[in-house]
């Protein structure tokens, strides 16, 4: 069982910022690889990033390369994904993704991953 839980979604104008974080918890001493999918209203859940379990390799949706930035803290199950130059089309419930058994070798769908948190939101305003 691993339990993710996502924060830091709030409302901004574009152009703004927001940091969202990730906490995944399960085996002791497990690390994961972890994604970031997203899912505006009336729209299907789209892949956003994705990084290994060590940190290594990163990976983006071309619709956010250049403004937003995964990374991972430490040695504990802790992600980021950085907003920048956020655009009202980045509108969307954001969600956290875990995937327990690598190799992850289909980082850009949502199969591949074990676990998801509940969500948060991310409102950009014109």
């Amino acid at each position: 069982q691993v339990q993710v839980v996502e924060s830091g979604g709030g409302s901004v104008q574009a152009g703004g910022s927001l940091r969202l974080s990730c906490a995944a918890s399960g085996h002791p001493g497990a690390r994961y690889a972890m994604g970031w999918f997203r899912q505006a209203p009336g729209k299907e859940r789209e892949f956003v990033a994705h990084i290994t379990w060590s940190g290594s390799s990163t990976y983006y949706a071309d619709s956010v390369k250049g403004r937003f930035t995964i990374s991972r803290d430490g040695a504990d199950n802790l992600v980021y994904l950085q907003l920048d130059s956020l655009k009202p089309g980045d509108t969307a419930l954001c969600y956290c993704a875990v995937d327990c058994y690598a190799p992850a070798t289909a980082w850009g769908s949502a199969s591949e991953y074990d676990y998801w948190g509940q969500g948060t939101q991310v409102t950009v305003s014109s």
